[in-house]
């Protein structure tokens, strides 16, 4: 008979597994499904992404590249071609940040803000509304916990002087 930690350790790994791909799977559908849900108003899950994160009270002022490249944990890469796309569309001006002339800030256009606001968001809010319908406010909240403290985790690994925690003979990560 195996040793109960170690069917315990195993079981755990089994069970990250399973969440790790269901995440998977999930990030998938979203870019679908969601994109499905705004593709009518020219926008994909990304400029969705953007526009969100332009429209909170923070960035009323703009941000710039690198701030929106790290809110939504983006490359500045590939967050510059959807910007560019954006920019191009209407929805997005970039200028030089008043007070850092070497970086640029980032701002939704009166155009973007009525695509956003008008077209959009209802858009989303009933996508959200589909998506979790059989969720309850509480479930809701325990979701986001979880997630939250998944993403937390996933951020201390992603710092470059984070140790190696994974265990080779494992494959993974160490379940513990």
């Amino acid at each position: 008979m195996e040793n109960p930690s170690n069917e315990a350790k195993k079981l755990k790994l089994e069970m990250a597994n399973r969440l790790f791909f269901r995440l998977y799977q999930c990030a998938n559908m979203l870019h679908k499904t969601g994109s499905r849900a705004i593709e009518a108003e020219g926008l994909t899950t990304q400029q969705w992404a953007v526009l969100g994160a332009l429209s909170r009270e923070e960035a009323r002022n703009g941000m710039s590249i690198g701030e929106l490249a790290r809110y939504l944990m983006l490359s500045r890469q590939n967050l510059s071609g959807v910007i560019g796309r954006m920019e191009r569309d209407g929805h997005l001006h970039t200028a030089a940040d008043p007070n850092d002339r070497r970086s640029r800030l980032v701002r939704m256009t009166a155009s973007g803000q009525q695509v956003w606001i008008n077209l959009a968001l209802p858009k989303i809010h009933h996508y959200y509304s589909q998506v979790l319908e059989d969720f309850s406010l509480n479930d809701t909240v325990h979701a986001v916990h979880y997630l939250l403290k998944i993403l937390q985790n996933m951020q201390r690994l992603d710092q470059p002087d984070a140790e190696d925690v994974g265990d080779p003979a494992l494959g993974m990560g160490s379940p513990s």
